[in-house]
């Protein structure tokens, strides 16, 4: 049986799933049926068969860095068989460095950066502040990247990025370019330390187009995900078949690429 990794999943503590499903519902417009929690990821995914998770949230505030990486590592250490966490860092927290040592000793593997929610720029010191600390720490980061409506993480911000900090896997959310799919991958692909993930974003390219940016990418270098809660495992599982891959192409990106970034057992 084909091992599955959910490579893109935000979760929220129970108090506040709601209201957080709310508000990813105005920001992007969209109707969604799924709704932020645990137990509603582990239903959704048990449709498709997914057997591990890459689980996060961000903070949009730095008081809120410790307690989401608190629940995140919570979360893991009640499903250690099927969740992998990353931490959050906020670019104005007075203490970037304690905030990544704390992370990594709650166990979390990895950072993840929205920089639209976030409200700071790839490309500027900031963002360079926490790749510091990152490079150094070893470990990858996943980074919401691109949006027609902003200018944070669209590809002219996030490639100064990359080529600042090649040491850092670097996993590229929605082919490294919502919603901008076909002009990100002709100014990064090809990025030796650039991992995309398939996001948000099958719903909105044909077969076709969602192969060639694969190919671009090249298929050791591409990860599934849902954006739980955004999207539901049955139909982005139902995109990803309509793809003209190969079984070796539908291995590495379902399981054996994310299983190596990740260092699942």
């Amino acid at each position: 049986m084909q091992k599955i990794v959910n490579a893109h999943c935000h979760i929220y503590p129970e108090k506040i799933a709601d209201k957080a499903v709310i508000g990813i519902r105005d920001f992007y417009d969209l109707d969604m049926s799924l709704n932020g929690k645990v137990d509603g990821l582990l239903k959704d995914g048990e449709k498709v068969g997914v057997t591990h998770y890459l689980v996060h949230s961000v903070a949009t505030t730095p008081k809120q860095v410790k307690s989401i990486n608190e629940f995140i590592a919570q979360s893991v250490n009640q499903h250690p068989d099927k969740f992998i966490g990353f931490g959050t860092l906020h670019p104005d927290s007075d203490d970037i460095q304690g905030d990544f040592d704390h992370l990594i000793d709650l166990g979390l593997k990895g950072v993840k950066l929205h920089p639209d929610f976030q409200l700071f720029a790839m490309n500027e010191e900031r963002a360079f502040r926490i790749g510091e600390v990152v490079r150094d720490g070893k470990v990858p980061m996943q980074v919401h990247c691109g949006d027609f409506r902003y200018n944070y993480s669209n590809p002219e911000q996030i490639k100064p990025f990359l080529e600042e900090f090649p040491e850092i896997p670097f996993i590229g959310a929605h082919f490294a370019g919502w919603s901008m799919w076909e002009e990100a991958t002709e100014k990064l692909a090809g990025t030796p330390n650039l991992y995309v993930d398939l996001s948000s974003s099958l719903y909105d390219l044909s077969p076709e187009t969602a192969v060639e940016l694969i190919h671009a990418y090249g298929s050791d270098k591409v990860l599934w995900g849902t954006d739980y809660p955004m999207w539901e495992s049955a139909s982005e599982m139902e995109y990803f078949n309509r793809l003209d891959l190969t079984d070796r192409e539908r291995s590495q990106i379902l399981y054996e690429n994310a299983a190596k970034l990740l260092n699942i057992e």
